[in-house]
């Protein structure tokens, strides 16, 4: 299975890259291919230029400026986010890429008053997160988690009809131990060898 990991942090001494070198290592043996997205090593520009967005409805040029990008979209059977939830939701290079990336006629077909949206990433069988979170598990829920819900929902709706899910997070991660990480380390081994 070919897995495309879409990692997201400035810093290389994170727990998060710890995760995101577990993740990988733990998808490699399981057999799978997998490719990474260092978002912000590969200096990812997040922001959407004006003529960018001008052109967003184009399918001649809204590819143009994101093609690698499509291109590992077109490649993998498997999407796996890592990040850190920053006030509940993506961090902002992650929501830029997602906002450049997933452009209609190629992830999707817009909307029209006699049809609803169509996805187009039916290759896609499984979407995941892995994330850590500075707030508890009841904080999370009581505001949406609004990062879990633009992925495993708005994300995982251009996908395959039978596009499985994965949600795995450490919580209360800006008050962790060594033991918590540690055991989230081990979880997301349990939890990936199957994915």
């Amino acid at each position: 299975m070919r897995v495309l990991v879409v990692y997201c942090h400035p810093c290389q001494e994170s727990f998060s890259a710890a995760v995101c070198a577990q993740v990988v290592d733990t998808l490699e043996q399981g057999g799978n291919e997998v490719r990474v997205l260092d978002l912000y090593a590969m200096g990812f520009n997040p922001a959407m230029s004006a003529d960018e967005r001008r052109g967003y409805h184009d399918a001649a040029s809204n590819q143009t400026p994101v093609a690698e990008h499509l291109e590992h979209l077109a490649w993998c059977d498997k999407l796996l986010f890592v990040y850190p939830t920053w006030w509940f939701g993506l961090p902002a290079m992650l929501k830029g890429w997602l906002d450049r990336v997933w452009v209609p006629h190629v992830t999707f077909e817009m909307p029209t008053e006699r049809a609803p949206m169509k996805p187009k990433m039916l290759h896609i069988q499984k979407v995941g997160v892995v994330t850590t979170c500075g707030a508890s598990w009841l904080v999370s829920k009581l505001m949406g988690e609004p990062g879990r819900k633009t992925i495993l929902r708005g994300i995982r709706a251009l996908c395959a009809p039978n596009c499985r899910s994965l949600y795995l997070a450490h919580y209360k991660m800006d008050s962790s131990t060594p033991e918590s990480r540690s055991d989230y380390l081990q979880k997301i081994q349990k939890k990936l060898a199957g994915f």
